[in-house]
């Protein structure tokens, strides 16, 4: 990731894999998602909708907990994307939104979901000796629910992540949660839609601290090569 990451203070916006499961209903009677408890997304396209949107969804290389050996999850295609988006309360009225951006949003957040997973691994090398095929359960966006270590870095003049999202990670048999704080970053030549992932184990048990606490030591003592 780029070394300004994550930037100062300036600007801010939000927006995630799916599944289907047993029926779970919200306040307001509508059917949740249990493994994200957000309404489950329609794949008919909205009233007054400007152009067709694709109803096709992506297989990511994420393993999913709860289902046959090699499930993975599958992300919504850019009419959900869309509906979702309307949904929060994005007004697609007042944007100037072209059918092909669509595509692009969808492109950066399966790569971003991507590469959170890669980081997810990374930590749980610690525990390679436990379970070598970790999966993902389930997964909750937080926007609003900052850190403290999101907080600290808005106190040393830092924006605040635009998105936060908590994964919970199936350690054969083990549930553990991650945290991931999402920061924007200034565009580069090779990248028009830079985004600095902030992917570590929640601290809610010893373990997590531990490995947080070996992840910072290598941090500091290992060489530039190491």
């Amino acid at each position: 990731m780029a070394a300004e990451c994550p930037v100062k203070k300036e600007q801010r916006d939000g927006s995630c894999p799916m599944s289907k499961e047993r029926k779970v209903e919200g306040k307001d009677g509508e059917e949740l998602d249990p493994r994200n408890m957000i309404p489950r997304l329609s794949q008919d396209p909205l009233p007054g909708q400007p152009f067709p949107l694709s109803k096709e969804r992506e297989v990511s290389s994420i393993p999913k907990s709860g289902g046959d050996k090699d499930d993975k999850w599958v992300y919504p295609s850019e009419q959900m994307f869309f509906n979702a988006m309307t949904r929060k309360g994005w007004k697609w009225t007042e944007a100037e939104l072209k059918q092909e951006d669509m595509k692009h949003i969808i492109s950066i957040h399966n790569r971003n979901n991507e590469e959170a997973w890669r980081e997810v691994l990374k930590w749980e090398q610690f525990h390679a000796h436990e379970c070598t095929s970790p999966k993902l359960v389930s997964f909750r966006g937080r926007a609003k629910d900052f850190t403290p270590r999101a907080r600290l870095r808005y106190w040393m003049g830092y924006e605040l992540p635009f998105d936060r999202h908590d994964w919970i990670v199936d350690r054969c048999g083990r549930h553990v949660r991650y945290v991931i704080d999402y920061y924007g970053c200034e565009p580069t030549p090779n990248n028009d839609a830079p985004i600095y992932l902030d992917v570590r184990p929640a601290l809610d048990s010893f373990s997590a601290v531990w490995d947080r606490m070996k992840a910072t030591w290598w941090r500091w003592t290992a060489s530039e090569k190491e």
